[in-house]
């Protein structure tokens, strides 16, 4: 029976129509209303239901599901689209006497024509563009140079604030704009797993959200949790005048939030430059209790019909103006220089200064990043340095403050030894960062290490945080991650007694029984669990699948460990230094006896493909890339990552490169599509 063609049966047809309801009003209320109507997990396991039933019926699964927010398209290469409506940007200033002068200029072009304007935050975050056609949505595309851009529809969908469907009335063609941000909280949040899987942090939330959308799996853009916040309706000449609704920026505004977008509340209708600056006052004031980024105010002539009158420059529309906020700076004393150590040794220099109010929090540690930047600001003891904070939670060291340094001050040294072992640092060729090379030897490696091994992407042991590790590393029972393996009940209660980390008996038992679940990990998470020293996890699950055993991967040579698919000369000697070492495969035999997964498991269904070498290219429909090369594999096939005369087929997505497919030819490969592999697998198994 060829699974991929059967109809699915009514009942499957009526329970995706009731869980896309369900799930749409439980997003609209979290989304727009800040209410949440039914748990995380109620929620989580209706929309795990809706991806099986997509999954299983692959004809149900509509643009507009809800199942598409978790994202699992994989685009290898970002479209350029024209803008349909050039993306202009808008004028800037620093200056309340220019806001003054476009005040005054806009009336007298106006020349008596009655007209107020509407004020509202500038997001701090990156501009999109989503096209609707019957209230669908079809296209996402980054501002880019005004007149082309980036498709980014498969991440937009993953947005929760972004309508795959609008509501009610709306125009049936339409582009909505706006800014997709990063929230504090979930940026906070995600620099704290980034942190605790030794991942550097990101700088500041608009970058984290522009790298978000531009992410190639969309399934990473989901977990980002970005907002988009609407601030404009492009409509096709002539609606606006159909349609009171639109006649004006306000009531556009307006439509748009019952349309289902999220429009931000602080919006004001002004009547004159005195009340435009009595909201710039405010906010100015007011932006840092905001729980997203905003650098600055925009104003604009509400009346929509006018915009054509006041037409634009080159650039810019003349009925519009962003007034941008000074980033927040102030001068402060340093107090020392601290350097901390990362789980992979990465030391990073952190200026300890004097307390100092700035930009509605307490400042008084900020990074000096490494060893360049603290010699490009040229730092001497006992300077008065300079701290900014703009529309963003992380404040930065922008400079000295020269009218303070001191007669005769010296400049600082960066430090030569960890500041924890002792162990001389040393900084490779051609990277910025200094480390501490006594990976086994230094404490908060080894604990750094050990937060790695247990985490949820690596080896998954729950019942063991950052405390309870500390705690067993103290009392000398765990030393490597080989040692959690001969904990036992015994020794493990009470341990800790008199402290909040005490081990009682049911938390020995949901540690023992973690342990022994994670001797199920399969064998890319094991090597990722390791902690290897740039070796991330979608580059442990390329060596796991290359090699496929421990045994193979260990004894391969630098040549062989840099020719696997996005490896490189220096990941491969990180991994052969490692391989190297006698302590590390005293570990890795030790974990092996313990009985952890050291060789791959093919879940073989089938031997459809037995014999048969592909390669994959291009993005596909039913599959994410990892999914369909794990399909083949299962299916008794092999995958490599290059065209060559062994090549049974070539299995080519949307969007392939051009450059392979003059290769396949070239060599006769037979090219084939998702369509073709579906056949393949299901009539001949």
């Amino acid at each position: 029976m060829d699974l991929f063609s059967a109809p699915a049966p009514e009942s499957a047809r009526q329970r995706v129509a009731e869980l896309t309801r369900l799930i749409d009003y439980y997003n609209h209320e979290y989304y727009m209303n800040d209410n949440s109507v039914v748990s995380d997990f109620e929620f989580d396991a209706l929309l795990r239901e809706l991806v099986d039933l997509e999954r299983q019926y692959p004809e149900l699964s509509l643009p507009t599901s809800p199942a598409r927010r978790v994202g699992g398209e994989v685009n290898k290469s970002f479209r350029q689209v024209e803008h349909r409506f050039p993306m202009l940007s808008l004028g800037n200033t620093y200056s309340i006497e220019e806001i003054e002068d476009f005040e005054s200029r806009t009336r007298k072009l106006l020349d008596g024509v009655p007209f107020s304007y509407t004020c509202e935050l500038k997001y701090d975050g990156v501009a999109i563009g989503l096209t609707y056609k019957k209230g669908k949505l079809v296209q996402a595309v980054t501002r880019g140079n005004g007149t082309v851009g980036d498709d980014i529809t498969s991440n937009a969908r993953t947005i929760g604030t972004i309508p795959l469907q609008l509501r009610g009335d709306f125009p049936p063609d339409m582009e909505a704009r706006g800014e997709v941000v990063y929230p504090f909280e979930a940026f906070e949040a995600m620099n704290r797993l980034r942190e605790a899987e030794g991942e550097p942090p990101f700088a500041n939330p608009r970058n984290a959200a522009s790298g978000s959308l531009k992410l190639q799996d969309s399934s990473e853009c989901a977990k980002r949790k970005l907002m988009f916040c609407l601030y404009f309706i492009m409509l096709p000449s002539g609606l606006e005048a159909d349609n009171p609704a639109f006649a004006s920026h306000a009531a556009r505004m307006e439509a748009a939030k019952q349309m289902g977008f999220k429009v931000q509340p602080y919006m004001k209708e002004c009547k004159d430059i005195r009340d435009i600056k009595a909201f710039i006052d405010y906010w100015d004031r007011e932006r840092w209790n905001l729980p997203f980024g905003i650098d600055g105010v925009v104003i604009k002539v509400n009346q929509t019909s006018l915009w054509d009158q006041l037409g634009t420059t080159a650039k810019s529309p003349r009925w519009a103006i962003a007034y941008k906020f000074k980033a927040e700076r102030v001068s402060t004393p340093l107090l020392d220089v601290s350097y901390q150590v990362g789980r992979t040794g990465i030391i990073t220099p952190v200026a300890n200064m004097q307390p100092v109010w700035l930009g509605g929090t307490t400042v008084k540690r900020a990074t000096l990043n490494n060893a360049d930047f603290m010699a490009k600001l040229d730092i001497h003891e006992g300077d008065s340095l300079l701290v900014e904070k703009g529309g963003e939670i992380i404040p930065k060291i922008v400079g000295v403050d020269l009218d303070k340094r001191l007669p005769n001050s010296k400049p600082l040294q960066y430090a030569t030894v960890c500041p924890v072992c002792g162990t001389p640092l040393v900084r490779p060729d051609g990277e910025a960062g200094h480390y501490c090379p006594n990976q086994d030897g230094c404490t908060p490696q080894i604990i750094g290490h050990l937060e790695h091994f247990v985490s949820r992407k690596a080896m998954n042991i729950e019942s063991l945080g950052t405390e309870r590790l500390q705690l067993l590393f103290d009392s000398g029972l765990v030393h490597n991650v080989a040692d959690l393996y001969d904990l036992t009940r015994p020794k493990l209660i009470g341990l800790g007694e008199g402290t909040s980390s005490t081990i009682q008996e049911k938390g020995a038992e949901n540690i023992m029984n973690a342990i022994e679940l994670s001797k199920q990990v399969p064998f890319e998470r094991v090597l990722f669990a390791l902690g290897i020293r740039y070796v991330g996890e979608v580059g442990a699950k390329k060596l796991a699948r290359h090699f496929g055993n421990m045994d193979s991967l260990m004894a391969a040579d630098i040549d062989q460990l840099a020719a696997v698919e996005d490896v490189g000369q220096v990941t491969a000697a990180a991994l052969f230094d490692y391989f190297r070492q006698d302590a590390h495969r005293l570990i890795i035999n030790r974990l092996r006896d313990a009985g952890l997964q050291m060789q791959m498991v093919q879940n073989i269904v089938g031997s459809a493909l037995q014999g048969l070498t592909f390669v994959v290219s291009g993005v596909f429909q039913h599959f994410s890339r990892d999914q369909i090369k794990s399909s083949i594999e299962q299916n008794g096939g092999k995958v490599t990552g290059s065209l060559s005369g062994k090549t049974s087929y070539l299995l080519a997505g949307e969007n392939m490169g051009p450059e392979k497919l003059k290769k396949a030819e070239k060599l006769g490969i037979p090219i084939i599509s998702e369509s073709d592999y579906e056949a393949m697998i299901t009539t001949q198994s």
